[in-house]
């Protein structure tokens, strides 16, 4: 089984969730974003399969940060500019296991997928 978790090395959440794959010995890749960049076709097909909004973290400071005129009236081709240019603007982690996509750290949905 491939599992690949996609965010930043420092983001309090990515640590959490690497620690619990280590924790149950499930095996994975972690993908620094921010250091290693982000393909269009990979943002795309995230976006794809589970929308922007869902990837886009409107909460975040670096998104809270941008001009107001960025942050409003956003298109799929808008937000995933955004989120090329700006990975912290991605919502962590992104993992991807046998096909499937999930976005965040929920230690009861991390059991229900490896268990």
């Amino acid at each position: 089984m491939t599992v690949t978790i996609y965010g930043i090395k420092n983001c309090d959440t990515m640590k959490k969730a690497m620690l619990w794959l280590t924790d149950y010995n499930v095996t994975f890749e972690f993908h620094d974003y921010r250091k290693q960049g982000l393909e269009r076709e990979k943002l795309a097909e995230w976006v794809d399969r589970l929308g922007w909004e869902t990837l886009l973290n409107k909460q975040g400071m670096t998104f809270r940060k941008l001009e107001p005129d960025m942050q409003k009236d956003l298109t799929v081709e808008k937000a995933m500019d955004l989120m090329l240019q700006q990975p912290a603007m991605i919502r962590r982690p992104v993992l991807e296991h046998e096909g499937e996509i999930t976005v965040g750290f929920k230690p009861g949905e991390y059991m229900a997928i490896f268990a």
